[in-house]
């Protein structure tokens, strides 16, 4: 039999042909308090990427307070997007997300939050195009439910044991990692110690400093917080170097996440074994593309993995599950709480929290549909706006 070649009809890809970016506020359900600054409400810049064959992407852009946790803002974000990317992306080919990301990279520097707002558009567009979740352009899924922290940070120990106590009886969390560092280390400690005690074996605790301590300070503390039962320490320093220094001294594991900003910093920190864990953040790492390296940097070097978060709401939220359900480890779950800690619902069907755990949206691309209505409503200077000036 012979087999003679026959030229494919040519397609035309699909390019960029619009860049949309808003900024939405939404109230928090309590004061969320970090040793960087007190959080009332969350910013989420979306993005939207329209393109010619009619698939419209969905990204998010979201910081902790603002630029009192690093360099980027909502604001800014939306500013470089509208400014910088979307020249550089308008009639590109959208499908080809990887080439595009390194164009966009050659021509924006640094930027890392905006443009994993910008992949994560450009991917779910991608797998809304092929009718498959975006867990299956990255090589397919481990998990379908991913275990979720939550973080208590009321700065009240009797307000945060029965905080934890609400979420164990409603099944929705069993793992809870306490903000520290604002206060003395020993009220910190005796704080912990406390919730520790209060909640026993039916739950796990953890601390996040958020780079709040001295190297001095971070040795007592790590101690102390082994005797008081705490299972890991997160950022207690604001270095690597530091943060090598402190590393397989004491019981409790070390993990690294300020210090985290893609494949590059990570691949350092495991060079010189200055982590037992990474917190890998999509926004922190630049993308979930970038995430993936940092977690097979991480695979490569021996080091344990946990799925972080920058308090996304529901769009970055799922875009981190998708990628965070295809590591082969995740041994340290995740903390995808973000959504649950706002008050207002921004999408048509809300995230699926239950026994503990997160459930990673099956449908194409993100797997999640946004209320449009809602959207403007809490939009900033939208109806919501309009309508307390009216009043």
């Amino acid at each position: 039999m012979n087999w003679i070649a026959k030229p494919l009809a040519a397609s035309i890809a699909p390019t960029v042909e619009r860049v949309e970016t808003l900024i939405v506020d939404l109230p928090t359900i309590r004061p969320h308090r970090l040793s960087v600054t007190t959080m009332n409400g969350q910013s989420l810049m979306l993005v939207k990427v329209y393109c010619s064959d009619g698939v419209v992407g969905i990204g998010e852009g979201t910081t902790i307070g603002g630029l009192a946790y690093g360099g980027e803002s909502p604001e800014g974000m939306k500013l470089a997007i509208d400014s910088y990317f979307a020249p550089v992306m308008l009639g590109q080919d959208a499908a080809r997300v990887l080439a595009l990301m390194t164009r966009i990279g050659k021509m924006v520097k640094e930027n890392r939050f905006a443009k994993s707002a910008v992949e994560t558009a450009l991917l779910d567009a991608q797998g809304k195009r092929l009718g498959v979740p975006i867990s299956l352009l990255f090589g397919g899924r481990q998990r379908d439910r991913l275990p979720v922290a939550w973080t208590l940070a009321s700065g009240d120990t009797a307000r945060d044991i029965a905080e934890a106590e609400r979420m164990l009886d409603l099944r929705r969390h069993r793992i809870f990692k306490l903000k520290i560092g604002l206060r003395g280390i020993a009220e910190d400690i005796a704080h912990v110690a406390a919730i520790k005690r209060a909640l026993g074996d039916r739950a796990a605790v953890r601390v996040d400093v958020n780079m709040a301590w001295s190297e001095t300070e971070a040795a007592f503390g790590m101690a102390a917080l082994a005797d008081a039962g705490c299972e890991l320490v997160e950022q207690p320093v604001s270095s690597a170097a530091g943060l090598a220094r402190l590393v397989r001294r004491f019981s409790v594991p070390l993990m690294a996440d300020e210090s985290l900003h893609g494949p590059e910093s990570a691949f350092e920190i495991a060079k010189a074994g200055g982590a037992d864990v990474f917190a890998v953040k999509i926004e922190q790492s630049g993308g979930l593309l970038n995430a993936q390296r940092v977690a097979a940097i991480a695979d490569a070097a021996g080091i344990e993995l946990y799925g972080g978060t920058m308090l996304e709401g529901a769009i970055g939220t799922i875009a981190a599950a998708q990628v965070f359900s295809t590591f082969v480890n995740l041994q340290w779950g995740t903390e995808l709480f973000g959504p649950l800690l706002l008050t207002e619902e921004i999408l048509a069907t809300p995230l699926g929290y239950s026994e503990f755990e997160l459930t990673v949206p099956q449908g194409p691309g993100l797997g999640i549909e946004l209320d449009e209505d809602r959207v403007a409503f809490f939009a900033r200077d939208g109806v919501r706006k309009t309508i307390s000036l009216a009043l």
